[in-house]
């Protein structure tokens, strides 16, 4: 796996990219590096923030549980747990409870025993459009625990 540290002037331009589309400041880091994993994904890294990049899209990396409590979440129920970690997508009968999120942004997904972080996706509907659902697709899952990318970032360290 090719990694290479990325200039102040990148760094400045990611970080103010992730903290528009996710709604949170960072602060201003050194030594941020870029883990090239395939063609069109890799796993940024720097001081407290582990972001991984699918093609266009910056996710949170489901081990920073600090930065993925700031997001939207939605907890499903035990039965949901397998599908998610074998990267279905959300359906609605498996959600027991959510906060408030837009159509088009990215939610957690928590198990609703241990409210551990299983996956991370791109909401389908808004919350309240999914108040008034029974069935149907709620989350499109971009990132769960044992994924390619959550194999690769394990063996990762800054």
């Amino acid at each position: 796996m090719k990694s290479n540290l990325i200039s102040k002037s990148e760094t400045s331009a990611l970080l103010k990219k992730i903290s528009q589309e996710w709604n949170m400041e960072f602060p201003k880091m050194k030594n941020v590096r870029v883990h090239h994993i395939l063609s069109d994904a890799q796993i940024i890294t720097g001081d407290k923030l582990k972001i991984l990049k699918i093609g266009e899209e910056h996710l949170p990396f489901l081990s920073e549980t600090e930065i993925l409590e700031k997001f939207p979440n939605v907890e499903v129920d035990m039965g949901a747990v397998k599908f998610m970690c074998k990267g279905a997508n959300l359906m609605r009968p498996g959600i027991k409870k959510f906060t408030e999120f837009e159509k088009g942004k990215l939610v957690c997904i928590v198990e609703e025993t241990h409210h551990k972080f299983l996956a991370i996706g791109k909401s389908v509907v808004s919350s309240s459009e999914l108040e008034n659902m029974e069935k149907g697709e709620v989350i499109q899952n971009l990132h769960y625990i044992s994924d390619k990318f959550w194999e690769t970032g394990k063996t990762i360290y800054d």
